[in-house]
């Protein structure tokens, strides 16, 4: 039976320019025949699709934090929403602090996707949009309102404010939601992801485990922040870059000494190959 290797994208896989360079490719793709290859992220398919050119995946792929799965040539293995309404009352909440967010929902069967925010934005929201600005899919609205699928709400501010937008949603909804705060590694803001209470990449593993048939006892993940740690309790080992989290790294069974600007994941690979 084949070991399975799911990398995280950004600050793991990805280097610091968005970038997969041509040594992690080589390596990564030398296990096309010898593994099951996947990827665990909170980017959308689009955006994971532009990114991993070149590089072979050949098991659905966990997407927006596992609120989406879906295959490379975008079959829907199964999804996770926020809905119109509850989405609506999360923005409303956010707005009586002064702050909005942005809206990641799907627009069609096709993986078609929309990536909504307010005109009101702060210089954080700025900075990212400024990412954005060729892609076709950003809509701007004077009044932001929730899609009727929605897979994730995301905030991006400073921590005091993020903590008290958490507290006043949980009064409201609790559990019925999952909150990720967490440190954005490269702007010095944090960032809090509210998803359905089922869309993280614990759950995704678990859907392709079942979609795939892989032994969870072969599973190898990779990863840098709090939205790894489900997967890294999940697997049979876990490794943390050199640039991860403190507190991820304290969850890692392997800490790894290269950055992903250091090609960390692939050095890790091709250390298994010479051994």
């Amino acid at each position: 039976m084949k070991n399975i290797y799911i990398t995280d994208l950004d600050h793991t896989f990805l280097r610091s320019d968005l970038s997969v360079s041509d040594y992690t490719k080589k390596i990564w793709n030398s296990y096309e025949n010898k593994a099951i290859l996947g990827i665990a992220t909170a980017r959308t398919y689009k955006k994971t699709a532009q990114f991993l050119e070149g590089v072979h995946v050949d098991a659905p792929m966990i997407l927006l934090d596992g609120a989406l799965i879906a295959t490379m040539d975008k079959k829907i293995i199964d999804t996770k929403f926020i809905n119109k309404e509850m989405g609506d009352i999360i923005i409303d909440v956010g707005a009586k602090l002064g702050i909005f967010p942005f809206v990641l929902s799907l627009v069609d069967s096709e993986l078609n996707e929309a990536f909504s925010y307010s005109t009101i934005l702060n210089s954080y929201q700025s900075e990212i949009i400024k990412r954005y600005v060729n892609d076709d899919h950003t809509q701007v609205y004077k009044n932001i309102r929730a899609q009727e699928n929605n897979f994730k709400i995301v905030y991006m501010a400073d921590e005091p404010i993020l903590e008290e937008l958490q507290r006043e949603v949980k009064k409201i909804f609790g559990e019925e939601l999952k909150y990720i705060l967490a440190p954005e590694a490269y702007m010095g803001c944090y960032f809090l992801t509210i998803l359905h209470k089922d869309a993280d990449k614990s759950h995704g593993i678990k859907s392709v485990s079942e979609a795939v048939g892989f032994d969870l006892n072969r599973l190898t993940v990779f990863g840098d922040n709090y939205n790894d740690i489900g997967m890294f309790e999940l697997s049979d080992v876990s490794v943390a870059v050199a640039n991860a989290q403190e507190r991820v790294k304290e969850k890692a069974d392997i800490v790894l000494p290269h950055s992903n600007d250091e090609d960390g994941v692939a050095h890790y690979l091709e250390e298994l190959l010479d051994g």
